[in-house]
């Protein structure tokens, strides 16, 4: 998958998004950047970045998605495989429902998607440096680009939605000491439930991971 580096941009995923719906750029490919200045994070929240930061997105074409992917649990799917990736530098890293990146009670990243026409957008954030924020870093010595390579190839092998909801299933319960929020509503996941296409059931309702 061709990687196209910047020292600097507003977003990796806007401006992907950008370039995909200009038809100047073709799926797949993958854009990193150094820093960013306005990146996004979960519910359309800003996401703060720091020079040095794992900063990446990239684009799928739909075709290329294992067949039994969930269409609504992609941001699961993507950021699993990073969680594994990560689990190599950090065994205490694990994926909070459905998006987040966390070491222990603290958040260390994110993974957002955006679907244009027959393409995935794929974008995903990590903290590596200490640089005074509400957020937490992952100390590690692996830098951005390396963790990216690594990434690809294991995105290269396409597992299938079984094999990623087999793994993420089992550490599903770390999520239980932690709060989510649906339609703008804090909820406790004390008694939420997973489901084999990725949702949960969380007081008597079942929510999509649409993210």
């Amino acid at each position: 998958m061709e990687i196209v580096s910047f020292d600097e941009l507003n977003s990796t995923q806007l401006y992907l998004i950008d370039k995909i719906k200009s038809k100047e750029y073709k799926s797949p490919i993958v854009v990193i950047a150094d820093n960013q200045t306005s990146g996004i994070g979960s519910r359309e929240n800003s996401w703060c970045a720091c020079k040095g930061d794992l900063l990446f997105s990239f684009a799928l074409p739909f075709k290329l998605l294992p067949d039994d992917l969930p269409m609504e649990s992609i941001s699961i799917y993507f950021a699993f495989i990073m969680k594994e990736v990560l689990s190599h530098y950090d065994n205490r890293v694990f994926l909070k429902w459905p998006n987040d990146f966390y070491v222990q009670d603290s958040k260390v990243g994110g993974c957002v998607t955006k679907v244009i026409d027959k393409d995935i957008i794929v974008g995903i954030g990590i903290n590596l440096v200490d640089c005074n924020r509400e957020y937490t870093y992952l100390n590690i010595p692996q830098k951005p680009y390396e963790i990216v390579t690594n990434y690809l190839l294991k995105l290269k092998e396409m597992p299938s939605w079984k094999y990623i909801f087999s793994k993420y299933q089992v550490e599903f319960n770390l999520n239980k000491e932690f709060d989510c929020y649906i339609d703008g509503d804090k909820k406790s996941f004390k008694n939420a439930t997973l489901c084999s296409d990725g949702s949960i059931i969380i007081d008597n309702r079942k929510v999509y991971s649409l993210r």
